[in-house]
This record gives C-alpha cells, structure tokens and sequence, in this order.
C-alpha cells in the first residue's frame, strides 16, 4: 500500500527535526550524515510519488509557452 504525499511529507519532516536536533547536540559527524542522506531519499521518493500522479494532468493544463519550461525542469530533475 503506498503511503499519502501527505504521509512522506510529514516522515521527511520527522526526520529533518531529528537532524536539526542532532545539529545542536554533540552527536558523532558519520550519524549525522547518514540521515540527511535518508531524508534526502525520503524527499526524492516523494518527489517521485508526486510526480507519478500529477505529471500527465500538470501537463495537460498547461499552455504551450509553459509545456518547453516543463521540459527543461524534468531533465533537471532526472539529471539529479
């Protein structure tokens, strides 16, 4: 079952308070690291998820002018 945007908006959110707190505190360089690279991955998998459900309707809406901006966005996007 997938999780709401909502879901892993609010996990990628839990998990940057946690960093935000381990930022202030004396807590070992490695650990810190190793959850932004997991919040990192949570956002993208929201991204992911996002764009899964919206893009074709994003898409279909948008005027001619716009359509070369979403272009330029998505190869950015994927370049990452």
């Amino acid at each position: 079952m997938q999780k709401s945007n909502e879901q892993l908006i609010n996990n990628v959110i839990g998990q940057l308070e946690g960093i935000k707190k381990m930022l202030s505190g004396k807590n070992e360089c490695f650990s810190v690291l190793i959850q932004m690279k997991a919040a990192k991955a949570s956002f993208e998998r929201v991204m992911i998820q996002y764009t899964e459900q919206n893009l074709m309707d994003c898409a279909a809406k948008m005027k001619v002018s716009d359509k070369e901006k979403l272009g330029k966005l998505l190869k950015e996007i994927i370049k990452k």
